[in-house]
């Protein structure tokens, strides 16, 4: 029998990524998969900014960037008749705007899945805390009052059993554990068919002097997508809603397959190595609830969206950290169980947000059975700054202060705001020399931030009761480049502002407290949902 207090089941970057957070808030865990590796399939290729931003917050961002596609493709998209064609159109992104560059220090990345996951997985090996088994599936799960017994079934057919307090269903949108729990979703099933086909070419004849991260042809009998994943030879090509031009999955062979990329770069004589071939359905559809007893969904178990946008992976890796922490606080003993109620609470309005957005991207591109016309896609399409760092959460683990909201648009629309529940904003800072932002401050502890004025919120941290917070004083070491950071954290010289493992903002005070001990003791209390008479009887 094998004890862990966390099983994982799903080794994709959802699963890679909660193993990587929970060895870093010193949880054991174990992984499963039941393929053999990695992904051999290109899949989901961008890393938005708040994501980049998280995994620069855990010193990842240096190797992901070296294994990526070259920034200069990820600028833009494009249409045309054909890859050697006449151009149609093109479309910048406006998440790349100078204006919404200045929102992170770390910016978009074209990383396709295939080379992602295996940059994760060293990472989850090396962490220490995480094992991780491949080639291993889970076969049987039953839940118990007190976490649950599995049945793991290796590829020789050896079974063993294991005991955990908790498990995260990250098997994706087929999820056999979502199914057998009985969450059902809701939303829009087949939205369209697709194939995607991975291939090696020497496209670079016709794509350097205009480098785009999709290259969309539009032919009567055919309509496709070139997914850029290295600028030269290595490519992805989807080919939408077979069935309005007749095609059927069986029918792509490697042959059938050559002979469509041809086509769709309008050369004749390509060598064409074929390395993967891919049918799937998109379809928009949320898991009603996201934890049920001590499972919870994350990834596309929880959220099943169209590709359109390049929301899915980003939401799934923000959900294993949004839950890492939580976990790791209850398991330390520092939580109360129901803060992890808070983990449905706000990642499934952002879950459900996401996938409606990409939904809407899907349909205004001209490639479904609803709208099979060439049209320009909607006006939000690859603008919605407003999800990418906008998501403001409301649970019991947030200490509101009666801000309202700052912005109407909440998918074109993002206003940094350090309001409980929103993403602590990023403010240059400069320390001994070097260039940083408040989002690197972030992303292991609970952080507090003062500036020289506010002791008084120090002094309350230092006698804090159950729970380390690392205090921040900014205006000492760290010193604003651009800015009043101040102004954009909504306090004064003597307030300060309380900042959790996962960036979100926990708690603020707008200026000093004569009772800061108490008032910081009873916020964390809140936060982490703890009972604090039942700690005094316990004492």
């Amino acid at each position: 029998m094998i004890d862990v207090p966390v099983l994982i089941v799903g080794g994709g970057p959802v699963g890679l990524t909660a193993s990587i957070y929970l060895s870093l808030f010193g949880i054991e865990s174990l992984l499963v998969e039941r393929h053999p590796g990695t992904a051999i399939l290109p899949k989901a290729r961008a890393l938005n900014a708040r994501t980049m931003e998280m995994y620069r917050q855990i010193d990842m961002e240096d190797q992901i960037r070296a294994v990526a596609m070259p920034e200069r493709f990820t600028g833009s998209i494009l249409w045309s008749e054909s890859l050697a064609g006449r151009e149609i159109k093109r479309l910048q992104p406006g998440r790349g705007s100078t204006s919404n560059l200045a929102f992170s220090i770390a910016g978009n990345c074209g990383c396709s899945q295939d080379i992602l996951e295996p940059v994760l997985r060293h990472r989850a090996e090396a962490a220490g805390s995480g094992r991780l088994r491949f080639n291993t599936e889970m076969s049987e799960l039953e839940c118990t009052t007190d976490g649950v017994r599995a049945i793991l079934q290796s590829a020789d057919g050896s079974r063993e059993k294991v005991r955990a307090r908790y498990l995260i269903a990250a098997d994706g949108s087929q999820s056999r554990i979502r199914n057998q729990l009985g969450i059902s979703r809701s939303g829009e099933v087949d939205v369209y068919d697709s194939v995607n086909i991975h291939f090696k070419c020497d496209l670079s004849r016709w794509v350097s002097e205009r480098p785009s991260a999709l290259y969309l042809i539009e032919q009567p009998e055919l309509r496709g997508t070139f997914l850029t994943i290295n600028g030269t030879d290595r490519w992805g090509f989807l080919v939408t809603s077979l069935s309005l031009y007749g095609f059927t999955p069986e029918q792509f062979t490697p042959a059938f397959c050559a002979e469509i990329i041809r086509r769709a770069v309008g050369v004749d004589d390509l060598d064409i190595e074929l390395l993967g071939v891919s049918a799937w359905r998109a379809s928009a559809l949320v898991a009603q609830r996201y934890r049920s007893g001590p499972v919870f969904l994350a990834g596309d178990a929880a959220h099943e969206m169209p590709p359109t946008g390049g929301f899915g992976l980003n939401t799934g890796v923000q959900d294993a950290q949004n839950l890492a922490w939580k976990l790791a606080a209850v398991l330390h003993g520092e939580a109360g169980d129901a803060l992890l109620d808070t983990y449905d609470l706000e990642r499934r309005p952002v879950g459900e947000a996401v996938t409606h957005s990409s939904l809407l991207n899907a349909l205004s591109m001209g490639r479904t059975a609803r709208q099979t016309e060439a049209v320009l896609p909607r006006k939000e399409f690859l603008n919605e700054i407003g999800l990418v760092f906008g998501a403001r959460y409301e649970s019991a683990a947030v200490v509101p202060d009666g801000q309202p909201a700052q912005s109407e648009d909440q998918v074109q629309q993002y206003v940094p705001s350090a309001t409980p529940g929103c993403r602590a904003p990023h403010v240059r800072l400069r320390r001994a020399g070097q260039e940083i932002s408040t989002t690197d401050l972030f992303g292991r502890d609970f952080v507090l931030l003062t500036a020289p004025g506010g002791s008084v919120w120090r002094d309350a941290a230092a006698r804090l009761q159950g729970r380390h917070v690392v205090s921040t004083i900014v205006g000492d070491d760290l010193q604003t480049e651009d800015v009043n950071w101040l102004d954009v954290y909504g306090i004064d010289e003597h307030g300060a502002v309380l900042v959790r493992p996962d960036g979100h903002v926990a708690w603020r005070s707008r200026s000093a407290a004569g009772d800061a001990p108490w008032v910081l003791q009873a916020a964390m209390n809140a936060i982490l949902c703890r009972d604090p008479m039942a700690e005094r009887r316990a004492a």
